[in-house]
């Protein structure tokens, strides 16, 4: 993807009063959104595009919301207000619904104080980057106002997370259901706290609810996917038989066994790559699995082991569905929690991929422990190093050769990766390999010798 001034990976996210989670900002956000939907849908004469904007719990989404619904509104683009409702459920409700675009107001897995915008075409996907270009120019333009004969109009969808946990619903075997099932949910107070409960409840499993009492700032407070610590106490101390944590807006995954194990996004891929070749007649059918350059090495081994071809593409949901796309496969995820089943939804979708894993369950009678008892994980160590923006790692000789040293000494049984974080002045440093201790010391040297560089750029003047 080419270089954008406010679109990153996946929309735009910040800090909320600081550019450009601003009113003014997402309201200008709006309106050349809106100006490139008038441009590039032909509706019949005299009907407008239509949008649809989601939301999770931060207390800065009422703010947010109410700039977006007037950036639009000036555009001539009429606005439909779902609530606090999940990412994928935005997804999914714009093209139900066959509306122009899709808007979820969030920062997913970040603090309260953080919050983004992104975008979804009318079929359900993130916007191309052509798009994204597009908008970005709009917004170069200033904003301006249609006449008042063709300001767009507002209104409130009621049953939109009705709709959706419908639509979560169906995408589980009509053979199977969850009944006998002690089901320990975490909902981060974000987004599906008033929907994760009702599908699996639905599907008759007992539920044991928490994370589910928004007030604004708890989002992602030491719960939900990024804390799954949480998880694994409460199915211990309810008996429960497995535990599903999700992230503030819904698409992250990450599961508990009844053993209090944690199984995170790799984990939880494999199981429902196995279940699908299970079920497929031949290899081709079952197509193959995308991870990322993050995923573990034991992952790859794995799925191969199968039968199926594996994958990487860069770190990011957005990367691991255009590889799938590329290649006509149907399955992907990232270590981190996302999941995509092409089969069942157009995004990565907590909800749907927790019963995708369950119904892999119940259709072997498995445990999750048991479904993965062939995948072997290599020790993996990340470090984190502080550095300058721009700081250029890819030249310093003395990171080149901390990094061949750890290649040799690792041969075809490791992984080195070096990889700029997208959102913070950091350099992450994974290295992977059979021996955890040979991987903790070549990880810690590697980043030493970046600490020593940035310290060096640093102090030149």
């Amino acid at each position: 993807m080419g270089t954008r001034k406010y679109f990153g990976t996946d929309g735009v996210r910040g800090r909320v009063g600081q550019e450009p989670i601003t009113p003014e900002f997402v309201m200008r956000l709006g309106h050349a959104t809106g100006m490139s939907l008038v441009t590039r849908h032909e509706l019949p004469a005299g009907e407008r595009p239509a949008v649809l904007i989601g939301k999770d719990t931060r207390i800065s989404g009422y703010m947010l919301e109410a700039a977006l619904e007037a950036g639009f509104s000036s555009a001539g683009v009429d606005v439909m207000l779902a609530g606090p409702i999940p990412t994928p459920a935005v997804a999914y409700l714009t093209r139900a619904l066959r509306l122009q675009a899709g808007v979820v107001i969030s920062a997913s897995h970040n603090p309260f104080y953080d919050n983004g915008i992104k975008f979804f075409s009318a079929g359900g996907l993130k916007l191309p980057d052509a798009v994204e270009a597009e908008i970005e120019a709009l917004l170069e333009d200033g904003m301006s106002c249609v006449e008042s004969a063709r300001l767009g109009r507002a209104q409130r969808i009621d049953d939109a997370a009705g709709r959706y946990i419908e639509f979560c619903k169906s995408t589980f075997p009509n053979e199977l259901d969850l009944r006998g099932l002690k089901i320990a949910l975490d909902c981060a107070h974000g987004a599906a706290y008033h929907i994760a409960p009702k599908v699996f409840h639905e599907l008759g499993a007992e539920v044991v609810s928490a994370g589910v009492s928004p007030d604004g700032f708890n989002i992602n407070d030491g719960v939900g996917a990024t804390s799954p610590e949480r998880l694994r106490q409460t199915v211990l101390a309810q008996s429960a038989d497995v535990g599903i944590a999700l992230d503030g807006d819904g698409d992250r995954l990450i599961m508990v066994d009844c053993q209090g194990e944690i199984f995170d996004g790799d984990k939880l891929l494999y199981v429902i790559a196995a279940a699908r070749k299970t079920r497929e007649r031949n290899a081709e059918a079952a197509g193959g699995v995308v991870g990322t350059l993050m995923s573990n090495l034991g992952l790859e081994h794995a799925i191969e082991r199968l039968g199926l071809p594996f994958a990487r593409a860069k770190v990011g949901d957005r990367y691991v569905l255009e590889l799938l796309h590329e290649k006509g496969w149907r399955i992907g995820g990232e270590s981190s929690g996302h999941i995509i089943c092409l089969d069942c939804h157009t995004t990565g979708d907590a909800i749907i991929s927790a019963l995708q894993v369950l119904a892999a369950l119940r259709g072997s009678d498995q445990t999750l422990a048991q479904a993965c008892a062939d995948l072997v994980f290599y020790p993996q160590r990340l470090l984190n190093v502080r550095v300058n923006p721009g700081f250029g790692w890819q030249s310093d000789a003395g990171i080149s050769a901390a990094c061949a040293n750890a290649k040799t000494q690792l041969g075809e049984h490791g992984r080195v990766l070096l990889r700029p974080s997208g959102t913070e002045p950091l350099l992450r440093v994974m290295v992977e390999g059979r021996d955890e201790a040979l991987v903790e010391r070549l990880s810690r040297e590697i980043a030493n010798a970046v600490e020593a560089a940035a310290a060096w750029i640093s102090r030149t003047p």
